[in-house]
């Protein structure tokens, strides 16, 4: 991909894959450039969230981006915080950040997952104000839907291997399952 085709990718959106009663909604910080370009989430070669995903068993193989709608099939969906696509979620403002926290409260109102997981950390403490949340399941709700902040799946994400990323979203799994946390 050419710098201008990934320029050109800042103001497109990437569409959510969602639909009602999920069990578990991933929600990402915002689309990286490439993810914009390709319309699918986490569709840079060094992000973690596919692997994850399959590593902590919410998924039989390891899905490609492009393979991202087959995630309905397992009760699981992806939006983000913030839609706008930037090169590096530091790009973002605080306004933006407090702004997705109020649209992706409307969405979770309407969808009603079981689970909303936030990944990235930082992200759920601006977003929502909570500037004391922890990695793990937070104590705020959204009407009945849970929440759960789990770590960032950028490959920038040093302080997390993806084993020990893999155990945390395997905690988020056995909980939308119904298996004790």
């Amino acid at each position: 991909m050419t710098p201008e085709q990934l320029e050109a990718a800042r103001d497109r959106l990437v569409p959510d894959v969602v639909a009602d009663g999920l069990r578990v909604l991933f929600c990402g910080i915002n689309p990286g450039l490439m993810s914009a370009a390709t319309g699918h989430h986490f569709a840079r070669p060094g992000n973690r969230f596919w692997p994850v995903l399959h590593a902590s068993g919410f998924t039989p193989r390891q899905l490609r981006p492009a393979e991202q709608e087959e995630l309905l099939s397992y009760g699981l969906g992806i939006t983000n915080v913030v839609a706008r696509a930037s090169a590096r979620a530091d790009e973002l403002s605080t306004a933006e950040y407090v702004e997705g926290g109020r649209i992706l409260t409307e969405k979770v109102e309407l969808l009603r997952p079981r689970w909303l997981a936030v990944v990235g950390v930082t992200a759920y403490r601006v977003a929502f104000g909570d500037k004391h949340a922890k990695i793990g399941p937070q104590e705020r709700t959204i009407g009945a839907t849970r929440i759960w902040a789990l770590p960032n799946p950028s490959g920038l994400n040093a302080h997390w291997p993806l084993p020990k990323m893999a155990e945390e979203f395997a905690r988020l799994r056995a909980a939308a399952d119904g298996e004790p946390v």
